[in-house]
């Protein structure tokens, strides 16, 4: 370490000042001379002092001090740009971002941040808002209690614009569907859904292979009606941006939770819509390279029916169905006596009601709380021990 870094740490409580001495060879003696020629000359009194004129640049002891004091009591969790950010606004310290991150890190409060990897060639963005979207979810534990939650996103690829962001328990087709159809209900259809390989997105016959376009998830089969295209990625660098927009919200999201006391789901998820989202992308949407908008507004206007759950089913003899370990009865109709080996479709909505419909006919529909119980999974019977089956001779 160099002798500022040496200070610093002590300056910060990670070192006493006399095993800062030993650390850097001197006695005792020397570091009060040394400590007071900090106090009075800032970083410059540790410099040799020849030129005889101290920078014109150099900061206060007591602003160094109160930035170190911030940190350890209030923002300790926080990353080097989030804490500039609240100094500026909130404390009025107008000190440059790089000083501050080598003051921290020369205190050792901060790790410093390891070199890049290999060169790659960034993919240019697209020109306008609609083009492609990015959707993904990232476990972490986002209200501090150990707790750990799923964050689900979607991001314009021309502008960084968040346009959904939501914690959830569980990711999965449920919860991702209600995100799309809301973007879709306030910005308009898109050309294109960039994501991973997931189960819930794709179908990959293989792990870690390529995916099978004749198959189709449910919300795959969604977006086809609509005419969106399903791009996947096949590496973590495929979605860089989406990856990199990761360190920031596990580093600001967190401890903004934090300051304000929020401990719940659906206190933070509050926080999200009304406050943090706008917060968020007036300090990291960029500007589109062209003017315009990709997004079309929604011809159709079922776009509850489109973004649910379909299943098809045959009609028992005695007009009922198996869905989820349910029996579903089937009412007769006035225009045919029975069902009864008829292939229909059901169609659970994201709400909680199912409804089964036989061409364009609503034959039942059961809302959340009039589904019939599930039934008790049978069980075979083991058998006593020492009798064997019976084989034929």
């Amino acid at each position: 370490m160099k002798v500022q870094e040496v200070i610093l740490r002590a300056m910060a409580g990670k070192l006493k000042w006399w095993e800062a001495a030993e650390i850097i060879g001197v006695t005792d003696r020397t570091m009060r001379r040394w400590r007071q020629r900090y106090d009075e000359h800032g970083y410059d009194g540790l410099y040799d002092r020849r030129k005889g004129r101290p920078s014109p640049q150099r900061i206060p002891v007591k602003t160094l001090e109160k930035v170190l004091g911030l940190y350890r009591e209030k923002y300790f969790d926080f990353n080097v740009r989030h804490i500039h950010e609240k100094l500026t606004e909130e404390h009025g310290l107008e000190l440059s971002y790089t000083w501050g991150k080598r003051a921290l890190q020369g205190a050792g409060l901060v790790n410093k941040q390891r070199r890049r990897g290999m060169h790659r060639r960034r993919r240019e963005p697209r020109p306008m808002p609609g083009m492609l979207l990015h959707i993904d979810a990232r476990k972490h534990a986002w209200l501090g209690e150990g707790r750990y939650y799923d964050r689900i996103t979607i991001m314009d690829d021309a502008t960084n614009e968040v346009y959904y962001a939501q914690l959830v328990e569980e990711e999965g087709t449920r919860t991702r569907m209600p995100a799309v159809r809301e973007v879709i209900e306030k910005q308009g259809i898109f050309c294109a859904l960039y994501s991973d390989r997931a189960s819930h997105f794709l179908v990959t016959p293989k792990a870690g292979g390529k995916v099978d376009p004749h198959q189709v998830t449910p919300l795959g089969r969604a977006l086809r009606e609509l005419g969106i295209q399903m791009i996947p990625a096949y590496s973590p660098q495929a979605r860089g941006r989406m990856e990199r927009s990761y360190r920031t919200w596990q580093g600001r999201l967190p401890q903004e939770l934090r300051l304000r006391r929020i401990s719940t789901l659906e206190q933070a998820n509050c926080f999200l819509r009304e406050r943090y989202l706008t917060e968020f992308n007036r300090r990291f949407m960029v500007k589109a390279q062209e003017r315009g908008s990709a997004f079309v507004p929604p011809r159709r206007k079922d776009l509850e029916w489109v973004f649910c759950l379909q299943h098809e089913r045959t009609v028992n003899q005695d007009n009922t169905i198996a869905l989820d370990n349910r029996i579903l009865p089937i009412e007769k109709t006035r225009w045919r006596n029975t069902l009864a080996g008829c292939r229909v479709r059901v169609y659970e909505h994201l709400a909680g009601a199912v409804v089964v419909r036989y061409g364009p006919h609503e034959v039942a529909r059961f809302e959340p709380g009039a589904l019939p119980a599930k039934q008790p999974q049978r069980r075979s019977s083991p058998r006593p021990l020492g009798v064997k089956r019976a084989v034929a001779a």
